[in-house]
């Protein structure tokens, strides 16, 4: 996914550039940004569980103190980390996509 976002910005970035930009050009950017918004939003459900699974497993390490606490704590934290690093890099995309977005209506004009 990170590779795709980042081709298809840089691919936009072209367009503004080389004043690319028409209706159907936008309409496309604009669809885009809705599938990674979709992704974002699956992303951060994916994210926000694992991060109350973590912070539940802790606290079962911290009241009992069972090896399988221990594992499941350590488990759950190794595979949070990772989805929050990608969460904010999603995060972080779809942000610039708006603002490539605007600045390529700017180029184009309102109607």
């Amino acid at each position: 996914m990170k590779k795709e976002i980042s081709a298809y910005m840089d691919f936009v970035r072209l367009q503004i550039k080389e004043k690319n930009v028409t209706n159907e050009f936008l309409e496309m950017l604009l669809t885009r940004i809705k599938f990674y918004q979709h992704e974002r939003l699956i992303h951060l459900i994916v994210t926000m569980t694992f991060a109350i699974m973590t912070v539940i497993s802790i606290f079962m390490l911290v009241t009992e103190g069972t090896a399988a606490a221990v594992l499941l704590s350590v488990l759950f934290l190794c595979l949070t980390v990772p989805y929050v690093m990608h969460y904010y890099f999603l995060e972080n995309s779809v942000q610039a996509l708006y603002k490539l977005y605007y600045e390529a209506k700017g180029l184009y004009g309102d109607k």
